[in-house]
């Protein structure tokens, strides 16, 4: 089946609005059409509709979380601890690797069809004409069905940028800005200082707002400062040290809890950890370990297959890759197993720099070509990679599923297999590999 950008099937556009009780992918497919771009950054729009929908701010604290890595993990880690903590919860993540309704979380769960297509009904009503992107419908899509459900949290992950994303439409009361690395340069800029001037568009007037990144640029600092928030960065109001082995020790004043080195985004975890002492201050040290040790981000860094060991991750720029590499590079240790890595990338995207962030982990390349809109074929990703200094000749397939037949193949005992590169490619190998039951 061929996917669109948005996950979704691709057809003819339809000629108006889905009747009442049309399903979920028949709303998806109407959203793709209402809009003539996919990503149209601003504000304008969707405050329109938003006031349609919420005369007066949700009652609710809102939570925005942005970065270039590691929000959906802060997200989940945030969503686990104030459920810990008897709190009513509503996430909301983006893109989603099979069903559109692994984007929209009431009380820990996947929202149910008939509650998405209820809030896309509302939206539709509202919209009244005005043009909204399919990120910008689903975004409003969220908050109504949050809204409807009464939750007291509502945990927000930025689509894109920070500043003029949709989901900044709502003033938030508590702020995460995970890590600032180049990404999207066509929409955000080219250095870290602009992006994050971006990224810290999510912050408002003294709010409780955490970096997890260790080295902010400049101009998140200045819009703090500016605007009195109140940030707490690592390094200076918090710390992580090496503790027993597979932890790593958060220290917040005198206050100390063991997080797990991985398989998730430590400085993403922590930083979750550190905003919930403001957000639930009753929660007990011991409860907030728990709930962080039970978090689970399907793609990333997860195993699912053995013999050979399947590892698969969504990252898809250099800093991502950089993390990923410092994993396998760590998961592997001494043993003289070999890395094979399925690599299969979007053309908008930093591939160069992915490639040579993973160059000195990787021991065989087996490039996928993805049949997806911005999608590389397996031959114009060789020659954008051709720069690298890549161990082995890379082999280049038609798809991610002769790629990851290739490298399991070729996997001898010791072995480990990484998928990484898009959404796209973690997802058809998850899809090939998981059996259904185990799919999310």
């Amino acid at each position: 089946m061929l996917m669109n950008q948005k996950g979704t099937e691709s057809s003819s556009a339809p000629v108006g609005p889905p009747a009442r009780g049309a399903s979920v992918q028949e709303w998806l497919h109407w959203l793709e059409a209402i809009h003539p771009t996919e990503i149209d950054l601003g504000l304008d729009r969707v405050l329109v509709v938003l006031r349609r929908l919420f005369p007066r701010k949700p009652q609710a604290r809102i939570i925005t979380v942005a970065g270039t890595n590691g929000k959906g993990t802060t997200v989940t880690a945030l969503e686990s601890i104030l459920l810990a903590a008897g709190r009513s919860t509503g996430a909301y993540m983006s893109p989603h690797l099979f069903r559109y309704n692994e984007r929209v979380r009431i009380g820990g769960q996947e929202i149910s069809d008939a509650t998405l297509v209820t809030a896309f009904e509302r939206v539709e009503a509202a919209r009244r004409g005005v043009t909204l992107t399919y990120f910008e419908f689903g975004t409003l899509a969220a908050f109504v069905a949050f809204a409807d459900a009464g939750v007291e949290n509502w945990v927000l992950e930025v689509g894109l940028g920070g500043r003029l994303d949709a989901v900044n439409v709502l003033d938030p009361d508590y702020a995460v800005i995970t890590s600032v690395d180049i990404d999207h340069v066509g929409f955000l800029g080219d250095n870290r200082e602009v992006i994050g001037f971006e990224k810290a568009g999510i912050l408002r007037p003294g709010i409780p707002a955490v970096c997890a990144d260790p080295n902010p640029p400049s101009s998140v600092l200045q819009q703090a400062s500016a605007q009195k928030v109140e940030l707490k960065l690592t390094g200076r109001d918090y710390t992580l040290a090496p503790g027993a082995p597979g932890q790593v020790l958060l220290s917040i004043g005198d206050e100390q809890v063991e997080l797990p080195a991985g398989p998730l985004p430590v400085q993403s975890v922590a930083a979750a950890a550190v905003l919930s002492r403001q957000l639930v201050p009753e929660l007990s040290l011991e409860s907030l370990r728990h709930a962080i040790g039970n978090v689970r981000v399907p793609g990333r860094f997860e195993t699912i297959h053995h013999n050979p060991d399947v590892i698969i991750d969504v990252g898809h720029n250099p800093h991502a890759a950089t993390w990923l590499a410092e994993n396998l590079r760590d998961l592997r240790g001494d043993s003289s197993g070999r890395i094979l890595a399925v690599y299969g990338a979007l053309g908008d995207k930093d591939v160069e720099g992915v490639a040579s962030a993973m160059s000195s982990v990787v021991d065989q390349w087996y490039l996928a070509g993805l049949d997806v809109p911005r999608g590389l074929d397996s031959d114009s990703l060789m020659k954008r990679i051709s720069t690298a200094a890549l161990q082995g000749k890379p082999g280049a397939f038609g798809s991610v599923y002769e790629a990851l037949s290739a490298a399991m193949e070729a996997a001898k005992s010791g072995d480990r297999i990484v998928v990484f590169g898009s959404f796209f490619t973690v997802a058809l190998a998850r899809e090939e590999l998981l059996p259904a039951s185990e799919a999310p």
